[in-house]
């Protein structure tokens, strides 16, 4: 297109920053392939031949999508284009995470997401399948084929606003012990620690409601029907709601994990949502 566009092999090449030697055996290993003549001279111009003329549209859509290609992967490169998989708990998928991903979209107009909420269970098996690039569970033990980091995110105890509890700066097990307590499911790893504190206190834990997922406490609470121990990640979206809270000693920890395949090589757009979403937890970890 540079010597259809210029009229001459000496300013298609400077346009091009080859040389006129190089540019002019290009044009003749190309005529040899094609076999015929690519351009023909007149009044001192190269013209293109009638079979170029032809392929001219051709040409066009091809350097068109070479361009395409090359703004692409430049946008690649900065991290502005992508697509990422992201697996979480149900939690995440409706309260922390999607201020997360509007944030990190804004700039970046060419990245795709997908987002999964289900059980830890699920989660490991997308991970270990190399389905999605990225987790967010809990209850992870470890496995071979994915790798994790851990963040211990604080609990507190919530409780509907205008409950007793409003008045002290902190909340003990023995300070709940006429209190209905929603907690998470019993063979969960944070019940299991919750029930320890309560026994080591001497303090009756009276379960009231079993729930899988803390935002399904949140919103009992917010509804007036007993008290549960959260992630305060958790208890402060719904603090705006009716629900007030304190922090619970001794101090027990939500751990998380973030997860993903070991042997697929992460896109560096995917690495950069990591980092930020890692980042948006900090005001919580203990």
């Amino acid at each position: 297109m540079a010597i259809i566009n210029n009229g001459s092999i000496t300013a298609a090449a400077a346009e091009l920053g080859v040389s006129q030697p190089a540019a002019s055996r290009l044009i003749g290993d190309l005529s040899k392939k094609f076999n015929f003549p690519l351009f023909s001279k007149r009044e001192g111009q190269l013209v293109p031949s009638q079979e170029v003329r032809l392929l001219i549209p051709d040409i066009q859509r091809v350097l068109e999508l070479m361009r395409q290609i090359s703004d692409v992967s430049q946008d690649i490169t900065k991290r502005k284009a992508g697509h990422i998989r992201i697996a979480c708990l149900p939690g995440f998928a409706t309260s922390h995470l999607p201020k997360v991903v509007a944030e990190f979209m804004k700039g970046r107009p060419g990245v795709k997401m997908t987002i999964e909420p289900d059980r830890p269970e699920r989660i490991l098996e997308w991970m270990i399948g190399e389905q999605y690039d990225f987790g967010i569970t809990d209850g992870f033990l470890g496995h071979p084929a994915v790798d994790r980091q851990y963040l211990e995110i604080r609990t507190v105890c919530i409780f509907p606003k205008g409950h007793d509890l409003e008045s002290k700066t902190e909340i003990q097990p023995s300070d709940l012990k006429n209190e209905n307590v929603i907690h998470t499911r019993r063979d969960s790893d944070f019940f299991i620690q919750l029930s320890s504190i309560f026994n080591e206190a001497q303090t009756t834990l009276n379960s009231h409601i079993e729930v899988r997922q803390f935002t399904a406490a949140c919103e009992l609470v917010c509804n007036g029907i007993g008290v549960s121990i959260v992630s305060e990640l958790d208890a402060v979206k719904y603090s705006s709601l009716r629900l007030s809270y304190r922090p619970f000693k001794p101090a027990l920890r939500h751990r998380l994990s973030l997860v993903r395949p070991i042997l697929k090589k992460p896109s560096l757009v995917t690495l950069e949502f990591i980092e930020h979403f890692r980042d948006s937890l900090r005001p919580y970890v203990a």
